[in-house]
């Protein structure tokens, strides 16, 4: 990794695709989700049906977004300060990670045995994934707005030394 020429993001690619790709599992979660609501009351199998394909997707997604996640944050030379919401940040990315394939795995399951319905014990712990993400989103509005990873001025201020 260290022969690889960085850019004035010390990046080997023109921008972090990290937060491409993890907004993309966000959006098919939340969506997931508020089809499931929606679903339940208006008992709609077609919003169950959406919301399944979303958390199927937003399964295999986040490894892509893990994957670059970890690259991305090996390169961003983390200071002390960042360094703490930076280990909860990858601590939650791959807790989630875990819970988006598990519940999308009994997610199947409840598609299998009824596709009409949706059980309050589902949407129980999809509430929970819900709140879990919004964490892990803050945690990496955090990364960026705050501490400055892989912002042009942060990397530039930590290459001269001004940043420890």
């Amino acid at each position: 990794m260290s022969n690889l020429p960085l850019n004035d993001l010390n990046l080997p690619y023109p921008d972090p695709l990290h937060p491409i790709v993890v907004h993309f599992v966000i959006a098919m979660v939340f969506f997931s989700f508020f089809c499931d609501v929606v679903g339940y009351f208006n008992r709609n199998q077609r919003l169950f049906e959406v919301s399944f394909w979303n958390m199927f997707v937003a399964a295999i997604a986040i490894f892509v977004a893990i994957i670059f996640g970890q690259f991305e944050a090996g390169l961003a030379k983390p200071y002390p300060a960042v360094q703490p919401v930076l280990n909860w940040h990858t601590i939650m990315g791959w807790s989630l990670s875990a819970l988006v394939v598990g519940i999308t795995g009994w997610r199947f399951v409840i598609r299998a045995r009824n596709p009409r319905k949706v059980p309050a014990a589902y949407l129980g712990a999809a509430t929970f994934l819900i709140v879990l993400v919004s964490l892990q989103v803050y945690l990496g509005t955090q990364l960026v707005w705050k501490y400055g990873l892989h912002i042009k001025p942060v990397v530039k201020a930590i290459e001269q030394g001004v940043v420890q």
